[in-house]
């Protein structure tokens, strides 16, 4: 055990993590005076000098960038998903034989350890949760309730936004709060269509609007060089203009500026330390990934950003004389209540009519419908509760794509200069309600190289996932029905569809007002540890349909200022 120098180990605070969440909470802390440690179990990853695949194309990598046989023998359960293991962006997502899981029924856990985390690969679809998400286990007596509500969070996502810059158009929804957008991306031909012929064929209030994202459309933002997006849609490899949010590109680097922060990759955290007289954690005890030394790092606060599965992990191996069962988990709920967005289920269809158009650029963005489903009046469903919005759009895409033989060969110059057909594609993502049986928990029989616990995942969709999937296939088919479309087919790829594969999963360590059923407030802050925060998904009480990574972003701003208050207070 290396403690070294209790002084040269010492910092105000820990961010444990540099995901969505932890670049967060290390820049308000950072820029709150705080020193503050940034732990990542990964990597270095540096922005711009790190993205080896940005500017590659097809022809540049091997298999023409598709994954290798060798890639899917070592990511077998992450290339489930289908994308994460193409060439171009594989390097950024960990490896299954080195990092492994167990599964008691199958769950899709996507991993980027790395420093930026998944901030490098994310969707970048950001939405508000509304008083509609945060009132609803009240309202339906489901779980425990909220213990915040929309007014409470409203500034953090103001605050949010305006550093990161999301594009977008606002639409005077009570289940989707406007918010602080650049001008919103372009709607192609097909989908303006779409959404007009949505307007006139509906009067339950949907409706189809471009994507809310993460991307600079007008001016700049702090950061390394944030400029505007480029319309590459290569952004998974990590964007070298810095044009969509990161934490490479923006908040570490802002928590750097400051002078305060110490960032130490290859760092496996796996316990917080608890103090039994002062009530208080101490820190945190990790491995060194590289040289598998043990280290002890001491603060006055910690905060977990480690992802959803991972911060509840480390939470159930911190044991001590008062936490048994790990740290904060008097309410047995710790590891339980696992949720995901499920989807693979929707409508496509051919559109016709518009052979004389193509677009321009490749726009890193697609259409949204917001959620018109158990909202009042006409929009109630007697089969299920809570609801779901769409995402997706139209496209033209080239059969010289599609075929092997047209890809190269003296056919090749004719093909390219052929687009394919147009077609539109909506896809559904549901809310998914918190149960208690849906849960990982540690094996200790079955350790990872580093000789810590692995986790095993036991969860799956319930029965109103189940009967919201098929209204939400059916109105994807009356949609483009009712727009005019040709050839609509609905899906449900229920086959393929378990948790964690929306990589939208949360709900581990959820925040509530009972300390008896919950292991957070409402301040993000471990009920009978309150100086240990934790501000990545586990902390969801419930899930709302709207992607959740503004919303983890907007808490831990808040959760961060909060705790640098309360140790100015103290040491006043």
């Amino acid at each position: 055990m290396n403690t070294l120098n209790n002084d040269l180990n010492s910092y105000d605070a820990i961010v444990v993590g540099t995901g969505i969440s932890g670049g967060w909470a290390a820049k308000e802390l950072c820029e709150n005076g705080l020193k503050t440690l940034v732990l990542e179990r990964g990597p270095m990853v540096k922005h711009v000098e790190d993205y080896p695949t940005a500017y590659l194309d097809p022809w540049d990598m091997p298999n023409g960038g598709r994954a290798t046989q060798e890639i899917i023998d070592r990511k077998p359960k992450q290339h489930r998903t289908g994308y994460t293991t193409q060439v171009a962006r594989e390097h950024f997502f960990v490896d299954d034989l080195k990092h492994p899981y167990n599964e008691n029924k199958r769950f899709d856990w996507i991993r980027g350890y790395q420093v930026g985390g998944r901030s490098l690969m994310w969707g970048r679809q950001s939405y508000r949760l509304s008083d509609i998400d945060f009132g609803a286990n009240k309202k339906d007596g489901i779980a425990v309730d909220w213990p915040i509500r929309y007014k409470d969070i409203e500034k953090w996502y103001d605050k949010v936004e305006e550093y990161i810059g999301v594009s977008g158009e606002n639409l005077g929804l009570k289940q989707l709060p406007d918010q602080k957008l650049l001008k919103p991306m372009n709607l192609n031909c097909v989908e303006e269509v779409l959404k007009e012929k949505l307007a006139t064929n509906f009067d339950d209030g949907r409706l189809l609007t471009i994507g809310r994202t993460a991307h600079i459309t007008e001016g700049t933002k702090p950061g390394e060089g944030r400029s505007t997006c480029q319309y590459r849609n290569r952004c998974m490899r990590g964007c070298p203009y810095g044009a969509y949010f990161s934490s490479n590109s923006s908040t570490l680097p802002a928590a750097d500026a400051t002078g305060n922060m110490t960032l130490r990759p290859n760092s496996i955290v796996h316990e917080v330390i608890y103090d039994d007289v002062t009530k208080k954690a101490t820190g945190v005890r990790l491995i060194d990934a590289e040289t598998k030394e043990s280290f002890v790092y001491n603060a006055k606060v910690v905060f977990l950003c480690a992802s959803s599965m991972a911060s509840a992990s480390i939470l159930l191996q911190s044991k001590s004389e008062r936490f048994p069962n790990g740290l904060g988990n008097d309410s047995g709920e710790l590891g339980h209540n696992i949720m995901d967005h499920h989807f693979h289920v929707g409508a496509s269809a051919k559109a016709t009519g518009f052979d004389d158009k193509y677009v321009k650029g490749r726009r890193p963005n697609g259409v949204y419908i917001p959620r018109f489903r158990n909202l009042g009046g006409n929009t109630e469903a007697e089969t299920f509760k809570r609801g779901y919005g769409y995402q997706g759009g139209a496209s033209r895409s080239s059969t010289s794509e599609l075929v092997a033989e047209l890809k190269y060969g003296p056919a090749l110059k004719e093909a390219i200069l052929k687009p394919g057909e147009w077609n539109v594609n909506l896809l559904a993502f549901g809310e998914t309600l918190p149960d208690h049986k849906n849960k990982l928990f540690l094996d200790y029989d079955k350790k990872d190289e580093w000789g810590l616990p692995t986790v095993t995942f036991d969860a799956a969709f319930g029965e109103n996932e189940m009967a919201m999937r098929k209204d939400m296939q059916e109105q994807a088919v009356k949609m483009l029905t009712e727009a005019g479309f040709e050839d609509v087919n609905g899906y449900d790829n229920r086959d393929n569809m378990a948790m964690g594969l929306g990589i939208h999963e949360m709900g581990t360590a959820r925040m509530g007002r009972d300390p008896k059923t919950s292991v957070l407030n409402g301040n993000n802050q471990v009920h009978a540890c309150d100086n240990v925060y934790v501000t990545d998904g586990a902390f969801m009480t419930s899930s709302g349909c709207q992607n959740p990574s503004l919303t983890y972003m907007a808490f831990t701003a808040r959760a961060a200022n909060h705790a640098a208050a309360a140790l100015k207070k103290n040491n006043a």
